[in-house]
């Protein structure tokens, strides 16, 4: 619970008796005495009325009166991906050979010396928290992942772990397990990292969050803006990860969980690297945001290029316990992380990379083509149907369920607002950036 800003909510509705509320709110979740819960409202409401109205380009923030839940933003469907175009967008240009403009898994930048080198980092599943080993198996995998993709080797990771204020210390050391574990079976070592309280004393509870980075090295590099016309799609099998593992928990299906604790998707890549096909292949990706849909989505705006799947042979590289527990619950699998391998690769060299990865004793198998035009397109039953990401990924829980993955009536009008925060944030860097120059 962040108790800050309970109290700001608080002050800028002048809510009657807010010491009393908030101290009632603190003692619902921290375990702790009346006479301290008390103190710890006061000060709380002390700090916050100190904050409540602030000046200037460096405290005041850019707002756009959109939240993130009503957006979707991190629901990885067309709210997310239109926030990560804002990103890109107040970033602005950089020297990098692949920057956030390309809505790849991860950035590179070129040495002197002619090498690529690739940073990436990946936030954990926000509803592993209570699942800390989990969590950091699975975010680190798809760090990982997101290093492979632009065909280089990870050389190392890093993490960041955050724990509120009556968290279990020992779910650090789970989560780092959870890490480490990925790290033992791949070979890539964790070398640093950094250990904080979510919001210091002002958020109380015990949520977990944090994230795993990496960092990798290139000769070769697959990057979604080499996919080109007349290309096929491959794609390895799937089970999932944190996504699916978060679907399994909160549907009771637990036993399915355990379907998500491999590195496959690991040892493919390490196959096709060592094989030395990867200089031949156009562009990678993970099958993680907003599942297939997203990905097809955002390879079409990147490249240029229309998308066309046969669903028959997707269906096909779905681990069958995963897609049972996914068809009993009417989710679409198709949009939601699957965590597959997808590759696009000019048609010659579909049967050498189909024996490389199948020596590493995972399925793959073409599921589609690239063509002259834009967005995606799928063919189900011989039926070719619009393959479109939707307002939200798949609903994979109960509460996602509830929410809906329907567009909201008024994207356009929040959309605007949200335009009007982002020039306003580059806007602000600007005058920033300027004043220090001067002084």
């Amino acid at each position: 619970m962040d108790i800050e800003g309970y109290a700001k909510k608080g002050l800028r509705n002048n809510e009657h008796e807010l010491e009393e509320k908030l101290t009632a709110r603190i003692l619902e979740v921290k375990s702790t005495s009346q006479e301290h819960a008390r103190r710890l409202a006061q000060a709380t409401i002390t700090e916050a009325k100190s904050t409540l109205e602030l000046k200037g380009d460096v405290l005041r923030p850019s707002i756009s009166g959109v939240t993130m839940g009503d957006f979707g933003v991190g629901s990885r469907g067309l709210g997310d991906f239109y926030t990560h175009e804002k990103i890109a967008q107040v970033i602005g240009k950089t020297c990098a050979v692949v920057d956030s403009t390309h809505l790849d898994d991860s950035g590179v930048i070129m040495t002197d010396s002619g090498e690529y080198i690739i940073l990436t980092v990946d936030g954990m599943h926000s509803r592993l928290s209570d699942y800390s080993f989990l969590a950091g198996f699975h975010v680190a995998r798809a760090a990982l992942r997101d290093i492979y993709v632009m065909g280089a080797r990870p050389i190392a990771m890093l993490s960041d772990i955050h724990v509120a204020d009556d968290g279990d210390v020992g779910k650090i050391f789970d989560h780092i397990a959870g890490i480490t574990a990925v790290s033992e079976l791949s070979g890539i070592p964790l070398i640093t990292g950094s250990t904080l309280r979510i919001g210091g004393d002002m958020v109380i509870g015990e949520r977990m969050t944090g994230g795993v980075g990496a960092v990798g090295v290139a000769t070769d590099l697959t990057s979604r803006e080499q996919t080109k016309e007349g290309d096929i799609i491959l794609m390895t099998e799937g089970a999932g990860g944190g996504t699916i593992s978060t679907t399994a928990l909160y549907y009771g299906m637990h036993d399915v969980v355990d379907e998500t604790i491999n590195i496959k998707f690991l040892q493919a890549c390490e196959k096709l690297l060592d094989s030395g096909l990867v200089k031949h292949i156009h562009a990678m990706t993970d099958v993680t945001n907003g599942g297939i849909r997203g990905d097809a989505k955002e390879i079409s705006k990147t490249a240029g290029v229309k998308l066309i799947f046969e669903e028959k042979s997707m269906r096909m590289l779905v681990d069958p316990v995963v897609l049972e527990m996914l068809e009993s619950l009417e989710i679409d699998y198709l949009g939601v992380s699957l965590d597959s391998l997808l590759i696009i690769a000019p048609e010659e060299y579909a049967e050498d990379i189909v024996k490389t990865i199948e020596s590493a004793d995972v399925k793959i198998a073409v599921i589609g083509k690239i063509v002259h035009g834009s967005g995606a397109e799928i063919i189900i039953d011989g039926q070719v149907r619009d393959f479109t990401p939707r307002f939200r990924e798949s609903a994979y829980t109960p509460i996602k369920k509830m929410i809906g993955d329907k567009n909201p009536r008024d994207f356009e009008e929040m959309k605007k607002a949200i335009d009007s925060a982002a020039m306003e944030a580059i806007e602000k860097k600007r005058r920033v950036v300027d004043m220090v120059r001067k002084k």
